[in-house]
């Protein structure tokens, strides 16, 4: 009997301890098929280092470009409700800056939404590619 309750209690701690698991909505790699950009965020823990421009240390992310170094790092980001959050983005140049939103729709759909500042242009075939205002990435 009392073997039973102590198995009962320690089942009962183990699914509590679970179920207080901190969510990470804005946590993962991010792909956008159309223009071949992605974005690696974690805005929870700002943790992410960035492949070739481990100078800047750990980020909140960055969005880079498929077979290129070029990437735009996410200097600040905070979820502002449970499926927004605000980021500051800089190229890696430092020449350019803007905010955007991310909203997360469902669990795997993310919407990148340029807003004040600069247009986000990535480098593609030789020439500078300005991508739209609002953009979807799936969760990889």
């Amino acid at each position: 009997m009392r073997k039973s309750i102590i198995l009962s209690l320690l089942a009962l701690a183990a699914l509590t301890g679970s179920a207080q698991e901190k969510q990470t909505p804005f946590k993962g790699y991010f792909w956008n098929e159309e223009f071949k950009v992605y974005l690696r965020i974690n805005l929870h823990d700002k943790d992410v280092n960035v492949p070739a421009h481990e100078l800047f240390g750990p980020l909140p992310g960055y969005l880079g470009k498929q077979y290129n170094n070029f990437v735009w790092l996410i200097t600040d980001g905070k979820p502002t409700g449970k499926h927004k959050a605000e980021v500051s983005l800089i190229n890696d140049y430092g020449s350019e800056d803007l905010k955007a939103t991310l909203t997360l729709r469902g669990d795997s759909v993310l919407t990148l939404k340029q807003g004040e500042g600069s247009v986000i242009k990535v480098p593609n075939k030789g020439k500078w590619q300005k991508l739209p205002k609002a953009l979807d990435f799936k969760r990889r």
